[in-house]
């Protein structure tokens, strides 16, 4: 089973360590199209206008940090992938306090999908970056459109004959979308608030309820093979699940929670 996540916005700046090694990444057959990014990032952010910089980038007139950082990214810390995303859905999820057995499980069927690199392992040594999916880099084009041409071959690799769940944000979800023989084997999964018998997506709710998922997961060490059967793993885990109907980029599971 191959779990596909977002990055986060949010990142921890390592504050030492050596800094990031490209050849050392999980998914080495991404090396040349990171270097695209990397290339086309840096050279933005070295440039002598940071204001366009930002401009690009969707910072704010305060973020100028972010620009010197992205200017540094060769130099600068690197740390696990696990620990420089900070956000919600890695906060849920705290794959730091799982037993062994649930750590490795992350290991090899955790994929984080990233502007910056396309995939990562949780533990790929990166530096903190600021790169969002919807970007499009001077020389380079939308990072999307970059890697939506080249990640499939990596995808296919990883998920072997399991199940891909996909529980990608609507823009990381366009970096990859399965084909049609590989449709059958993916599951993409929404999230629901449900209060007063009315249903809506609530974006911090959904990233929570996204990380506790994957820990359940990773606590099971469940490994079903269709979109049917992960529905009723969950299920059994103790998850409300709705299943919906497939389409041509796979299954789709509403989970419905009742939280605030």
């Amino acid at each position: 089973m191959l779990i596909l996540v977002p990055p986060s916005e949010g990142k921890a700046a390592p504050r030492r360590g050596r800094p990031l090694d490209p050849a050392s990444l999980s998914f080495p057959e991404l090396a040349a199209p990171r270097a695209e990014v990397l290339d086309a990032l840096v050279a933005l952010c070295t440039s002598d206008d940071p204001a366009d910089a930002a401009r690009v980038l969707g910072l704010g007139p305060t973020q100028g940090e972010e620009v010197r950082r992205d200017a540094a990214l060769r130099d600068a810390p690197a740390a696990r992938a696990d620990r420089v995303y900070s956000g919600v859905l890695y906060e849920a999820l705290d794959l730091g306090s799982l037993d062994g057995a649930a750590r490795r499980r992350a290991t090899s069927r955790l994929a984080v999908t990233s502007a910056l690199f396309g995939l990562l392992r949780p533990g790929d040594r990166i530096p903190a970056y600021r790169l969002s999916g919807g970007v499009s880099l001077p020389g380079l084009g939308a990072v999307s459109a970059h890697w939506s041409r080249r990640l499939d071959p990596a995808v296919r690799a990883a998920v072997g004959r399991g199940l891909v769940v996909d529980l990608r944000s609507s823009t990381y979800a366009s970096f990859w979308r399965p084909a049609r023989d590989l449709a059958p084997r993916v599951v993409s999964v929404r999230v629901l608030q449900e209060h007063d018998g009315r249903r809506a997506v609530v974006s911090h709710l959904n990233k929570a309820t996204k990380g506790r998922l994957v820990r359940d997961l990773l606590l099971d060490g469940g490994t079903p093979a269709t979109p049917g059967r992960f529905a009723d793993l969950l299920g059994s885990l103790g998850w409300k699940v709705q299943p919906g109907p497939a389409g041509r980029h796979g299954a789709l599971l509403d989970v419905v929670v009742s939280e605030v």
